[in-house]
């Protein structure tokens, strides 16, 4: 088995309709980065992504487990994210920084949390609760948001930072989730980047968005990874990369899912922009 540590390139979300494709093809991309909800039934896709684990470092991406939840973590869900973690051994475990559940209601979206002191203590009471039923560090991702509490304190480059600074977990930065929030809320994305720890990013993303047209000219930003990365958010890449440097670089592509070559070259977009980097770096 490959195992072992996701590497600083430029790899592809893995999804179902792309699995029979990369086992025949196996094509030349670093890594590979999958919803680990998917997984937790077991099966054949279990079956699949074992095999295809052969040959790809493996990153597990969460959606479900509500670091936000007010009614704390659900632990037979994290029994069972422990039960795919331990089955594939990936490089990198990540969640979103979101809510999803009231009481037994699971609502299916990764709902925005107001940024407040209180909401601060619950979601590093559950990501420690994570990282040490896991026994690893995860990563946090920043979310996209359409809206902002009126009783919000702390802004969300300070709040994410300091979920970092006090449990030891890491940052997943979606740099198309910042233009996105930054587009909608009139924040400054660079701005955004520049108030991350370096050290405590361990991995990017890249998706595409659709922007809808309100009323008296006024835009919205839908984060729907159905596109093309935008080319404003390409630019916004290249920040974040002369920040934090080349790490590993994720496409993502959910709806309107396209060919595996058409994903594929997105990441080599993505890698050439890191190459570029690396060369911008002196000896």
């Amino acid at each position: 088995m490959v195992g072992g540590a996701v590497p600083a390139g430029a790899g592809i979300g893995l999804r179902f309709q792309h699995h029979q494709e990369v086992l025949a093809t196996r094509p030349a991309v670093p890594w590979l980065e999958v919803h680990t909800e998917n997984y937790l039934g077991g099966g054949s896709s279990a079956r699949t992504l074992e095999l295809i684990r052969r040959d790809y470092p493996i990153s597990l991406h969460g959606v479900g487990l509500g670091l936000g939840d007010a009614g704390g973590i659900d632990m037979a869900h994290l029994s069972r994210i422990r039960d795919v973690v331990r089955r594939i051994e990936p490089g990198l475990v990540s969640e979103h920084l979101s809510w999803s559940s009231v009481g037994d209601a699971y609502l299916a979206d990764l709902l925005p949390l107001p940024m407040t002191e209180e909401a601060l203590d619950v979601v590093c009471r559950h990501v420690a609760v994570t990282q040490d039923f896991l026994q690893r560090q995860i990563l946090v991702e920043n979310p996209s948001t359409y809206l902002r509490f009126e009783h919000s304190t702390i802004a969300e480059w300070d709040f994410l930072t300091t979920v970092a600074t006090r449990t030891g977990c890491g940052i997943l930065c979606d740099v198309n989730n910042i233009f996105v929030s930054a587009s909608n809320h009139g924040w400054n994305a660079s701005d955004y980047l520049a108030n991350l720890p370096v050290a405590a990013v361990a991995e990017i993303h890249l998706a595409g968005h659709t922007v809808r047209e309100l009323q008296q000219g006024a835009v919205l930003l839908i984060d729907d990874h159905g596109s093309r990365v935008a080319p404003d958010v390409w630019a916004l890449y290249e920040e974040a990369l002369n920040r934090f440097g080349n790490v590993p670089t994720l496409v993502e592509w959910d709806s309107n899912v396209p060919t595996l070559d058409v994903l594929i070259g997105e990441a080599e977009q993505a890698s050439r922009y890191m190459e570029r980097t690396r060369d911008a770096v002196p000896a």
